[in-house]
């Protein structure tokens, strides 16, 4: 019997990564997180090791899991520190929902997108940090909240952080 590609658990099924055509083996645990997204649990740190894998496939659904895991801090430093090839990448995102349905605009009304920079417009606390974000902070390289208009993420002093896009202006 196979293998699941991600865990190397016992598996039960293949799956098409969708647009292609590649098929991987996985398990019920795994099939199930590629249709219907992954739920956090002590499964997932599988994708450590999934991430590098050589396989593009397997790559996609590690960073497509890793995706829908965002709420995990360490899900979201996994994914900065991943590298996908371009051409992988693109076949990646080109599987997840469109998270540009959501328009995130800042404090002037300028379009945000990810990866952007923007500048803090006042002294924000950062609650259970124990600082405050000064204003005037440049805010490099900022993810969208995807079901949220009103939120940002971005590290300042170190620390991820949410952000409400009227405290801010793109730069």
């Amino acid at each position: 019997m196979s293998t699941c590609v991600i865990c190397g658990a016992a598996s039960v099924e293949t799956v098409a990564v969708a647009p292609r055509d590649d098929v991987v083996t996985l398990c019920a645990t795994c099939a199930a997180a590629a249709s219907e997204g992954p739920i956090d649990g002590p499964h997932w740190q599988v994708l450590h090791e999934a991430i590098w894998s050589t396989e593009p496939a397997v790559q996609v659904l590690a960073w497509r899991f890793l995706q829908g895991l965002t709420e995990s801090p360490w899900a979201r430093d996994l994914l900065e520190i991943a590298y996908l090839e371009p051409e992988v990448l693109a076949w990646a995102e080109s599987g997840l929902p469109d998270v540009d349905a959501v328009e995130h605009r800042d404090s002037h009304g300028a379009l945000l997108s990810a990866g952007d920079t923007v500048v803090l417009i006042k002294d924000l606390p950062v609650k259970g940090a124990g600082f405050t974000a000064k204003r005037g902070t440049a805010v490099r390289g900022i993810s969208l909240v995807a079901d949220n208009a009103e939120h940002i993420e971005g590290r300042v002093d170190g620390q991820r952080i949410v952000i409400l896009t009227k405290f801010v202006k793109k730069s």
